[in-house]
């Protein structure tokens, strides 16, 4: 009897075993309890992600590997208590797609010894961070962001625009156009960088990025079996000033590592973004919720358009003086901002000694304080151009100079990484910009990933393969345009430079770099000013030729560049995008096309009741052929709020609408 007592003591020891030893899982489900998040923790942990009865995300692996060879999610994990949390909130946006953001999920947290692993369900996606509790000093040595599919679906990648080898592709501009493949068929002789935009079986779209990104390298992908793989940059270890006119940092040597940490610290949030159409995606705010809020008052950062010098080659005529960079054609671009209600004027490259890497040497056919104190008294703000490494050699002594001499913010460029160094960077620049009032927009810079919502003076980010392509490219920019809002602008505002006045045809266009021209219709880049969110907005043309187009200049003058509500009309990926802005009471409308000319049917019942008058620029009847034939027109708004529009091949149409006056 003894014995057999031993044999079941034995048995149930056993089996208490192979309980404790059996994966287990834990799931977290959106308020609306269609998207859910299954995590599981055995051999080490992955989660999956559906919604219904679809998976969207097949079990993916996620871990974090340390200096000390602590690794967040190996076998030896094991969940200590488990959080069910949730978020209710209203927040109060600045300088965003909305005055308004409803902030609503559910939050599971496993507490482990080592770290925190947060998984949150938003009714329109899943994000997941780790949270260390280390102390002392450290170092990442690894992460491991699996993203799988069961199938093998098609996917909008951007590779990295080099055919350097795989470990130099991490410096990069983050300019491409899109490549559309299954993702079976990655090119691997290539990253590519976030946003990703993959396209489910079952009809859903995810767009995988990532939000509040400090102190660590930017996310990036490679292709693997079953799907694609994050990768990252190590840190650099040494570097040398050199690159384009001496302003970039070069990478000699990198470490063994991503990232160098000190103390317990969150990691950022990778998300997956589930929209059941593309429409969705114009309005997710998912980036920008995961961001921390802004601390401190930001009520002095004034957004706007801005006049821009480089795009145009400082190309002005009719005038009695040498076209250039000097005090006569900046005073030229002021006069014309401050005639329309141009909010900025820009002093691109070139203002400063070139190749010295000191923002303090000014070219002496320039007169700084004259131009910044005549642009005062013309109500304009001057905007200078600062290369990457001349501003962070004195960047508190630079900013706290130009500050005083009434300097309104600075345009940063030729970063062109995201490893842990410029990120760094990024923050430091958002950071020292705000102590002195100045306003920064981020060129050769990596995607937005919510650094805008934490330092809203941060007014936009380039990142985007944009019309300044133009002037020596021959990509597919209309195309491009309509493809953009569902990937990159996911993520955040983009620098995008619309504004052409010189407009081509498909068959007319070429590249060239001091007269550029855009592709597509003059309506075309007018509706952009409503389809791409810019806080701080440039107007890419000369003076001249707008003062030449009074029409549609005084058209995008007036339309502002931050928004109270954005309502998405009818868009479809590669082919159309149709989306309506609210200021106040007043709406405006872009849609634009793919080169298929298009019939659209626009509904714009939530207009609600009442009279609407619509001022409409569409494109001309021979618009297919002098791309930059347009039509201005006043019309009533239908009582059904049908709207019925034509647009050419490459062409848009847009609209501002108020209540009819009594």
């Amino acid at each position: 009897m003894k014995r057999i007592f031993t044999l079941i003591a034995i048995a149930m020891l056993a089996a208490m075993q192979a309980i404790a030893a059996s994966p287990k899982t834990y799931t977290v489900t959106s308020p609306d309890g269609k998207v859910k998040a299954t995590v599981t923790v055995g051999e080490g942990i992955s989660y999956t992600i559906d919604k219904g009865e679809n998976q969207l995300l097949a079990p993916s692996a996620i871990s974090m590997t340390l200096s000390d060879g602590i690794v967040y999610g190996d076998a030896s994990d094991k969940v200590r208590k488990v959080l069910k949390t949730k978020g209710l909130a209203v927040k109060d946006a600045i300088l965003y797609k909305k005055d308004k953001v409803r902030d609503n999920y559910n939050q599971l947290t496993l507490v482990f010894k080592e770290f925190d692993l947060v998984f949150r369900a938003y009714d329109d996606g899943i994000a997941y961070r780790f949270a260390g509790k280390r102390k002392g000093e450290y170092t990442v040595e690894a992460e491991q962001a699996q993203f799988r599919f069961a199938s093998d679906p098609s996917a909008y990648i951007s590779y990295v625009n080099t055919d350097k080898p795989l470990e130099e592709q991490f410096c990069n501009s983050q300019e491409n156009l899109f490549a559309y493949s299954k993702l079976s068929e990655w090119d691997k002789t290539h990253i590519s960088y976030a946003p990703l935009y993959v396209e489910a079986p079952s009809g859903e779209k995810l767009v995988i990025t990532e939000s509040d990104l400090v102190s660590y390298p930017g996310l990036n992908f490679y292709g693997a079996d079953g799907g694609v793989d994050g990768v990252f940059a190590l840190r650099p270890a040494k570097e040398q000033i050199g690159g384009h006119n001496m302003l970039q940092g070069v990478i000699l040597e990198r470490e063994k590592y991503l990232a160098k940490c000190d103390g317990p610290r969150t990691f950022p949030w990778r998300t997956v973004i589930v929209a059941d159409n593309d429409k969705e995606l114009i309005v997710n705010d998912m980036v920008w919720k995961l961001a921390p809020d802004p601390e401190g008052d930001f009520s002095w950062v004034k957004p706007g358009k801005v006049a821009w010098d480089w795009w145009n080659a400082w190309n002005i005529y009719g005038v009695d003086f040498r076209a250039g960079i000097n005090n006569d054609t900046y005073k030229y671009y002021i006069d014309f901002a401050a005639k329309y209600g141009i909010e900025y004027v820009i002093l691109d490259e070139g203002w400063a000694v070139n190749k010295k890497t000191d923002l303090m040497l000014v070219i002496p056919e320039i007169d700084l304080p004259m131009l910044s104190q005549y642009a005062q008294d013309k109500g304009v703000g001057l905007i200078l151009w600062a290369g990457y490494k001349a501003f962070d050699k004195d960047m508190d002594a630079v900013c706290k100079h130009y500050s005083q001499m009434g300097i309104k913010g600075f345009k940063i460029d030729f970063m062109d990484r995201d490893d842990q160094i410029v990120v760094d960077f990024y923050h430091r620049a958002a950071q020292t910009c705000a102590k002195y009032g100045l306003m920064a927009d981020f060129h050769g810079a990596f995607k937005p990933s919510g650094l805008n919502r934490t330092w809203p003076n941060v007014v936009n980010y380039e990142g985007v393969y944009g019309l300044e392509q133009m002037k020596w490219s021959q990509g597919d920019m209309v195309t491009h345009d309509v493809t953009l809002p569902f990937i990159r602008m996911v993520a955040g505002p983009m620098d995008y430079t619309q504004g052409a006045m010189r407009n081509a045809t498909k068959s007319n266009y070429r590249p060239v770099n001091s007269e550029p021209m855009s592709q597509g219709t003059r309506c075309h880049q007018l509706a952009e000013y409503m389809i791409f969110d810019a806080p701080f907005s440039m107007l890419c043309d000369s003076p001249s030729n707008y003062i030449a187009e009074p029409v549609c200049t005084d058209f995008i003058a007036k339309v502002p560049t931050v928004w109270d509500e954005t309502v998405p009309l009818d868009c479809k990926i590669r082919e159309y995008v149709a989306i309506a802005r609210r200021s106040g009471n007043t709406w405006y409308v872009g849609a634009i096309t793919n080169w298929d000319a298009r019939e659209m049917e626009l509904d714009l019942s939530f207009l609600g009741p009442g009279k609407f008058v619509a001022e409409v620029y569409k494109d001309g009847v021979n618009a297919d052929r002098a791309a930059r034939d347009f039509k201005k027109e006043r019309i009533e708004v239908p009582e059904d709020g049908k709207v019925k529009i034509s647009m050419a091949p490459g062409g848009g149409w847009a609209a501002v609408i108020a209540p009819a006056p009594m």
